[in-house]
């Protein structure tokens, strides 16, 4: 070695980060990001409500009116767009045909369950006057009630106007829905392969195919769960025919519509249920009733859940759990509504792009076009210019994902290929 050669010094490792730190400090920046991007996507949510929740009902509407319309389509040979046009106009009848039977069912039964109430609830005050001697103090507390009410007389009002705006606010989300609904119907494939096309090229296979899967984990969701609404509603309305038959018809459709909410829903509704007994026909029948909402609730927890909401979304009952509370805390009734089949639609999703597939039997095969076109449109003749002064007709047809661009980035005919 010579003199002008310096030897290098020892690498002091000791102040060296430790690898433990260094992968926790890679996974933090990482997740921060994902709670940062998952934090925009909810205020962008929670700023487009009025559009985002149409259409998240229209596609839970598509998934329960899909089999009538391929039964009209396919077996009845109707038009695709007639048999899309039936099957919501179908569902509108059935809607208003039930709350039109609602309505009377509890204009005719809350005229005499106000008389019970009344009467029960007077009852009631006097035995707790007599027996604790606070006849005084309720009375006070009756006239505060009163006066507050009186004082509040403003604030009711623009209550009122508020949920006039609320009202309105619905009628116009309601008729977004049925709207978006009638054009799922009619064309699933074009929209969705519209939605793939904006993505880049080599990403619309993997999207398309557990876009797939997700809408067949979603239908799978919300038939089960339909089934077991079902099954909440006439239990518990059966129960109620024998203590309020004239309410038995509006409980059930209660029950029936609060039981999309899993486990919570039911819940709520059977208790509603079990203090309307309690109101119309006093304590032994009400604790009749909800001895019949608990063999309800049993029945569902540990049969129909298990067994088939299990199979259909492949969550843990603590997951399911965990999803409706964070939906409700995060955005009430219609958060709780759509927590479950989100989470089960982003379960096969995820688990798909990162080598899991639960739906094998799908295949590949199932290529979507990217251009907008409904599936029963006539072929759209195009004029092809080959070359200066001279012109060839031809039809566009679908074609699939792979077949949509040539090499050089630009469409091709048939006719062009075969010259």
């Amino acid at each position: 070695m010579t003199s002008d050669q310096t030897t290098a010094p020892p690498i002091d490792k000791s102040g060296a980060v430790p690898p433990a730190i260094q992968a926790a400090a890679s996974w933090s920046w990482r997740m921060l990001l994902i709670g940062a991007f998952v934090a925009a996507a909810l205020w962008l949510i929670t700023l487009l409500k009025t559009i985002v929740i149409p259409v998240a009902v229209a596609l839970l509407l598509t998934i329960m009116l899909t089999p009538f319309r391929r039964l009209l389509n396919e077996r009845l040979r109707v038009p695709r767009g007639l048999s899309a046009g039936l099957s919501l106009v179908g569902l509108v009848v059935v809607v208003v045909g039930l709350i039109t039977l609602a309505g009377q069912s509890i204009a005719n039964g809350f005229a005499d369950l106000r008389t019970q109430a009344i009467s029960g609830f007077n009852e009631l005050w006097t035995q707790v006057s007599v027996t604790f001697g606070l006849e005084q103090e309720l009375r006070s507390y009756s006239q505060d009630i009163l006066d507050q009410l009186e004082a509040q007389q403003s604030a009711i009002v623009s209550g009122v106007f508020g949920a006039a705006a609320t009202a309105g606010s619905v009628l116009v989300g309601a008729l977004i829905a049925l709207f978006c609904t009638f054009f799922f119907l009619h064309d699933p494939r074009g929209i969705w392969g519209w939605l793939v096309g904006l993505l880049p090229q080599s990403s619309r296979e993997r999207v398309n195919q557990a876009g797939r899967r997700g809408a067949v984990t979603l239908a799978a969701y919300t038939r089960t769960q339909i089934l077991v609404a079902g099954v909440d509603a006439l239990g518990i309305g059966i129960g109620a025919v024998f203590f309020v038959p004239s309410l038995a018809l509006p409980i059930s459709i209660l029950v029936f519509v609060g039981s999309f909410v899993p486990v919570v829903g039911a819940i709520v509704t059977g208790a509603i249920a079990v203090v309307v007994v309690l109101v119309s026909n006093g304590w032994v029948a009400a604790l009749i009733m909800l001895g019949v909402v608990l063999l309800v609730q049993q029945i569902e927890s540990h049969a129909l859940q298990p067994f088939l909401m299990g199979q259909a979304v492949s969550l843990h009952p603590v997951a399911v759990i965990l999803a409706v509370a964070a939906g409700s805390y995060a955005a009430g009734i219609v958060g709780a509504l759509f927590a479950v089949p989100l989470a089960a639609v982003l379960n096969t999703v995820i688990l798909y792009l990162n080598g899991h597939d639960k739906f094998p039997e799908l295949g590949d095969e199932d290529a979507l076009p990217i251009r907008w076109r409904a599936a029963d449109a006539p072929p759209i003749p195009l004029r092809l210019r080959r070359s200066p002064g001279v012109v060839a007709e031809a039809a566009v047809e679908d074609v699939g994902i792979d077949e949509e661009l040539d090499p050089s980035g630009r469409g091709a005919s048939e006719g062009d290929q075969k010259r």
